[in-house]
């Protein structure tokens, strides 16, 4: 792939054959952002997981404590005052059947995805629609309940989801580089204690295997996941 003189220039900022603290590499992260608008910060870790197994996959949830910087499209599935309880919660898109229907035909102008336990039978048919993209309901992840209300804050308030891919990666994001470098600790933070949590008991040997944090657009950045208390500390070098 062909890469730009911008992004050649950031490359060439970042040791490849270190591990930077979290501070460190949020700093380098910001500096080595390629482009013009505020560019979104990701973390991709490489996990010590088979990810053929399902009694090894690592999925969750978690509330980060100072947002995303992006205002989630909530889809919900629900009816009468499940229905309004969304709406009054901010959901941009609300329904039943008729928004089944909208799906199934190819629509996907949203980025998450509540539904009412009653409606699951049907909302199950999305699943080859939905389940790709990781938007598929799941009440693991707080999103098939009945208090759709509380969905729909929880998500606009900065829950994000994650789940490994079949290569054993696993993604989330933490921010926008236009946020504070504590803010972005914070939920590198916040993220990193819930993926630990979630280790698979089925799992042997080390679960965290590499860690890569970066820019829409930008360079990678190898991040020392080991490092999981004081945070707020620059490298010692």
């Amino acid at each position: 792939m062909q890469r730009s003189k911008a992004y050649k220039a950031s490359a060439e900022k970042i040791d490849k054959d270190k591990v930077y603290s979290p501070l460190d590499a949020v700093k380098l992260a910001k500096e080595t952002s390629t482009t013009k608008y505020d560019a979104t910060v990701e973390v991709a870790f490489r996990l010590g997981i088979d990810p053929r197994k399902a009694d090894q996959i690592v999925r969750g949830t978690v509330n980060l404590p100072n947002g995303t910087g992006k205002t989630a499209r909530v889809l919900v599935f629900a009816n009468g005052e499940r229905a309004e309880a969304a709406r009054a919660a901010g959901a941009e898109y609300v329904g039943s059947d008729d928004m089944i229907e909208k799906v199934a035909g190819g629509w996907l102008d949203f980025d998450s995805v509540v539904a009412t336990p009653d409606l699951m039978g049907k909302v199950g048919r999305l699943g080859k629609i939905l389940g790709p993209r990781g938007l598929m309901p799941n009440p693991k992840t707080g999103t098939v309940t009945m208090d759709t209300g509380k969905a729909v804050s929880d998500i606009k308030g900065g829950k994000i989801e994650f789940r490994n891919d079949k290569h054993a990666n696993l993604h989330f994001i933490i921010g926008k580089t236009s946020f504070s470098d504590a803010a972005l600790v914070e939920n590198y933070g916040a993220a990193l204690d819930e993926v630990l949590r979630l280790k698979p008991a089925a799992s042997k040997g080390r679960f965290l295997l590499k860690a890569t944090m970066t820019t829409t657009m930008g360079p990678g950045i190898p991040l020392d996941f080991s490092k999981t208390r004081n945070l707020m500390e620059d490298d010692a070098s």
